[in-house]
């Protein structure tokens, strides 16, 4: 495996010399190869770059014109974040937060820039409204979808009823961990869950003794999960120490990190996650990469990483940028697309089954579509499961639950603007349909 300080330089390599140019695409993306989230930003960054080098050494860029991919480290700290996007902000096509905390720190100054984040996965789950955030994108999937999914594959197990049920909510102690919480706050409601959030302090990721004896002692039916970095693998581990069900241990997207589960082997079997994209090592995508981009040396991973999936989860929110930018330029008649062709782009995929094959990526992420009101899609997700040595596809397609979800948007979207006014709105976007 290459050194950290030799990643760190080669992952801003092709964002100088040749590429950087007046006639580029300018895609910069804060990343965090570095600090206590770093085990799970250096394979995300590695499969979002390696993606754009394939495109560029393949097809010469996108619409004839070369990508410039450059990352800013920011180790997930949300100033040195909001310091990367100052700094980046006057070429950017787009900007890549990579966190809940400096998404919604940059969030207010879209309205200014007109610059739209890309958030796939994360950030703020309002921003699925596109009338009130105009600029921000959370494309594929957000994390009350993400909630939505967990509580149904819940639901098909339990023969529809989680009535007297209790439901732990361990969960990082930050924007990302509480995201969820209205929407289980709700869903316990309606559902009869008893549903207990057991937060984990920034210091405390990796002694978790307290929250588990915690957990031993209230002795949940289910454990759901909303970690990141060295949280993941600190929890796996007091689960497996304690004996908790690996069966009973769900978590976010996030928790189907291979290098959390691989120290646990078959101790780990049963661990489920849902998750909006999946490996598939043979798509013609991956194919397309190994041969341009890791055959050719000219990748920061290694083969067997890029298996795994985190790296692919990488090469699918490239493939989504790669494609809003396509679709942006094809509208704008030109190559040579603005910040405000952008989210033209974001706001018009249409990612079909034949559109997805096209690519070279069908099976690693659900067909999904976004419009003007909705800057997120409906794809849906599948569970994936550790069997002892990988995970692999554990359900058939998951939906979110829309009619649940939509008035949680719509009235936290309105609450942010009403707390930031004024704040403008496109009230040509009919959210609800």
């Amino acid at each position: 495996m290459k050194t950290l300080a030799s990643i760190a330089v080669a992952a801003a390599l092709i964002g100088t010399g040749a590429l950087a140019q007046s006639e580029t695409l300018n895609v910069p993306n804060f990343s965090y190869r570095t600090g206590p989230f770093a085990s799970t930003g250096i394979p995300l960054m590695n499969g979002q770059r390696d993606y754009l080098v394939m495109l560029n050494e393949r097809d010469g860029g996108i619409g004839g014109l070369e990508i410039n991919y450059s990352e800013c480290e920011t180790g997930y700290n949300t100033e040195a974040g909001v310091e990367c996007y100052e700094r980046t902000k006057a070429t950017a096509l787009v900007t890549q937060p990579w966190s809940t905390g400096i998404t919604l720190q940059v969030l207010p100054q879209t309205n200014i820039d007109e610059i739209p984040i890309f958030a796939p996965g994360y950030g703020f789950s309002p921003m699925r409204d596109g009338r009130v955030f105009q600029w921000a994108f959370n494309i594929p999937a957000g994390y009350w979808d993400g909630a939505s999914m967990l509580i149904q594959a819940l639901l098909e197990e339990n023969d529809g009823s989680l009535e007297g049920k209790k439901i732990a909510f361990l969960h990082l102690d930050h924007p990302y961990g509480k995201e969820p919480l209205p929407f289980f706050e709700d869903a316990a409601e309606r559902q009869g869950f008893e549903l207990l959030p057991i937060p984990v302090g920034l210091t405390e990721m990796q002694n978790q003794s307290a929250q588990w004896l915690q957990i031993r002692r209230e002795s949940p039916d289910y454990v759901i999960m909303w970690a990141w970095g060295a949280m993941n693998g600190a929890a796996l581990k007091e689960a497996a120490r304690t004996r908790y069900p690996m069966d009973q241990f769900l978590s976010v997207w996030w928790g189907a990190h291979t290098d959390d589960l691989e120290p646990l082997g078959e101790d780990g079997t049963g661990f489920r996650s849902i998750s909006w994209s999946k490996p598939v090592d043979d798509a013609p995508a991956m194919q397309a990469i190994r041969e341009h981009v890791i055959d050719a040396g000219l990748s920061l991973t290694d083969a067997e990483q890029a298996g795994e999936v985190y790296y692919q989860r990488g090469v699918v929110m490239s493939a989504i940028l790669a494609e809003a930018i396509r679709v942006a330029q094809e509208n704008a008649g030109t190559p040579e697309i603005t910040p405000a062709d952008m989210r033209y782009g974001f706001e018009n995929l249409d990612m079909t089954e034949a559109r997805l094959e096209e690519l070279g990526i069908a099976g690693m992420v659900p067909p999904f579509e976004t419009s003007c009101a909705d800057h997120t899609g409906q794809g849906g997700g599948w569970m994936l499961e550790w069997n002892g040595s990988e995970f692999v596809q554990a359900s058939d397609l998951l939906t979110p639950e829309m009619d649940k979800i939509m008035p949680l948007v719509e009235s936290n979207a309105q609450d942010y603007a009403d707390t930031n006014a004024p704040w403008p709105t496109n009230e040509e976007c009919n959210v609800g349909g």
